[in-house]
């Protein structure tokens, strides 16, 4: 029997025309009824991506929006119909009206960091499919009662961790845990030089008291690949850092920026892995490096965007073995639609693997315990600073629970 060759619409969408055929006439081409349709649970930008996003996997379509910011609507419907003008969205006039819709197999909440528990728990009354954005909560009570809300969840409840899916993390994760290239790991360094925060509704997230501090609102990616990498649960944080440069005379609503713009922080796990954290928040470039070392050899991987006149790799990973096994140098990638389509693909992965856990496969996905664990470090790592001590994450959990 002659197969079908099948021809992946996500790899060559940007170049494969195909609008002079009508419907009855495509075959390789024929764009397949999505299976699925997503609410999306605030509208601002991280939103808008996973509405592009969700629409280029092509499973599953975005049904509605709801959002308390009608200017953030209008311009989630704005870019959306300009890219889908064959689509209609609905817009719901309330939380529970979007999340309650029978019509809905999925939910993407992707509001401010200080409303998910509250999101959540009217979320999880109708037992979707729910997609939830990074950082799961920012404080250790929330974060223990989100694992006893979700501890029997019928449906599929992942945390947005996307990074863990990006390419160069992938394949370091292919090499240090399934190939074991690095022999047994000892330490992992993890580097992130960036532009400042960029603006948000009412600047929620130039406030550690809404966005959970700097090391939970957005360092908590990289506290997830120590976990990840590290397989052991965290011991002790010790960090220190400040705010140096960004956001010193930012006044909102009379109230003063907290958020710190540089840290370095260090990770000791309960099996012996030691880990270090560098973080600077006013370079002028996006640049990670994880570098991993190991008794049979060390890897390096980096992605780097600048604003250098001269083209320099995106992406870049080397293995040096020494006498142990052949070194190799790589630049880990996926197809230009994917790693363009929002966080060098890692968004394109997390909705293909939500898709995938819906539908029963097994995924690496990030689990609420993955999300809790992530958050932790973050808010141990902003006590340190603020403590000049060491923070035990056990000592950390008791407190809350005391």
């Amino acid at each position: 029997m002659i197969q079908k060759k099948e021809v992946n619409k996500v790899i060559y969408s940007d170049f494969l025309n195909v609008d002079y055929l009508p419907e009855e006439d495509k075959y390789v081409y024929k764009q397949e009824t999505p299976k699925y349709k997503f609410n999306v649970i605030g509208s601002g930008m991280m939103a808008q991506e996973h509405m592009r996003v969700t629409m280029l996997e092509g499973r599953a379509t975005i049904h509605g929006l709801y959002d308390v910011s009608e200017h953030s609507i209008k311009q989630a419907q704005e870019m959306f119909y300009e890219l889908y003008p064959k689509h209609q969205l609905v817009v719901y006039d309330s939380l529970e009206a979007a999340c309650s819709d029978p019509d809905v197999d999925g939910l993407i909440i992707c509001t401010p960091n200080y409303t998910h528990l509250e999101v959540a728990k009217e979320a999880i009354k109708y037992g979707k499919h729910i997609m939830m954005e990074k950082p799961m909560v920012t404080t250790v009570d929330d974060a223990l009662e989100m694992k006893r809300l979700v501890e029997d969840y019928p449906a599929t409840f992942q945390i947005g961790l996307q990074y863990r899916y990006k390419a160069i993390y992938t394949e370091t994760y292919e090499e240090a845990m399934n190939k074991k290239s690095l022999g047994n790991i000892h330490t992992i360094t993890i580097v992130e030089h960036r532009l400042p925060f960029l603006d948000k509704i009412k600047q929620w997230n130039k406030f550690s008291k809404y966005s959970g501090g700097t090391l939970v609102e957005k360092c908590c990616h990289y506290f997830d690949l120590f976990n990840y990498f590290a397989n052991s649960k965290p011991k002790y944080v010790y960090a220190d850092g400040g705010q140096a440069v960004n956001f010193l005379d930012f006044e909102y609503e009379g109230k003063e920026s907290d958020i710190i713009d540089h840290a370095f922080v260090n990770v000791v796990y309960e099996n012996g892995i030691k880990c270090n954290f560098n973080l600077c928040m006013f370079a002028p470039m996006f640049y990670e490096e994880i570098t991993i070392c190991g008794d049979k050899g060390r890897l390096r991987a980096y992605e780097n965007e600048n604003y250098m006149p001269e083209n320099s790799n995106e992406t870049y990973l080397e293995i040096l073995a020494a006498d142990h096994g052949p070194s190799r140098i790589s630049t880990p990638m996926y197809p230009k639609t994917i790693q363009s389509s929002g966080h060098m693909g890692g968004t394109y992965f997390a909705h293909k693997y939500f898709v995938d856990n819906i539908e029963g496969k097994e995924t690496k996905s990030a689990t609420v315990e993955e999300g809790f664990w992530s958050v932790l470090v973050g808010i141990a790592a902003e006590r340190s600073i603020q403590t000049g001590e060491r923070v035990f994450i056990d000592q950390l959990i008791a407190e809350s629970r005391d």
